[in-house]
């Protein structure tokens, strides 16, 4: 694999950049299709269900056509490299828990990391930093998938289709809101910040 695949540079210009988050998104992405049989969800016939926010989820979406607004991409904040998938049509899911460790950096990659957290933005600096981002990043693509990830088949229901549901004024501030995000306060629905949460 390379950082030339086409689908890899897709995810890379909807991301921004290139870097190893991106790189574990597009290589967890590939495994769900391959693993699930599918292609690129047109609609809800395939879920994700991301377990962080990180530059992996970008890759994720473009790949796998897995996205909020759709309400095939659910995003539970646990903080764990954990994403899982779900085939409605025959009820399938997949796990992909991220398990690759890097390996360890030099003592000046560790400097320039340390440096460049705290604000140093020195060429050299950035050019260290850079250079390491950029060789994780081909290391994540190019690892054996057994050396970088647990893969099961969890038993286990896909989250529900997303509804669609009416927007209502919020009796506070007038601005819309979904139906089901609205609060009572009193005999008044008000929107979540209005309702102080």
């Amino acid at each position: 694999m390379s950082e030339n695949d086409p689908s890899f540079e897709a995810a890379a210009k909807f991301h921004g950049h290139t870097c190893p988050g991106l790189a574990f998104g597009f290589r967890v992405a590939q495994a769900a299709l391959r693993e699930l049989g599918i292609n690129r969800s047109e609609d809800e016939e395939l879920v994700a269900v991301v377990e962080n926010d990180s530059c992996a989820v970008d890759a994720i979406q473009v790949l796998t056509g897995c996205t909020f607004g759709k309400g095939n991409l659910i995003f539970r904040d646990h903080g764990k490299q954990v994403y899982t998938f779900f085939k409605r049509s025959s009820g399938e899911a997949l796990r992909i828990a991220v398990e690759w460790q890097p390996p360890p950096e030099t003592p000046e990659e560790q400097a320039a990391w340390e440096k460049f957290s705290a604000g140093d933005r020195a060429p050299e600096t950035v050019a260290l930093v850079q250079a390491r981002k950029a060789a994780k990043m081909r290391e994540v693509l190019n690892t054996p998938e057994a050396e970088l990830f647990q893969i099961t088949r969890p038993q286990m229901l896909p989250p529900s289709p997303a509804r669609i549901l009416q927007s209502l004024r919020c009796e506070r501030c007038g601005e819309k809101v979904m139906e089901s995000r609205t609060r009572g306060v009193g005999d008044k629905a008000l929107c979540i910040p209005c309702a102080g949460g």
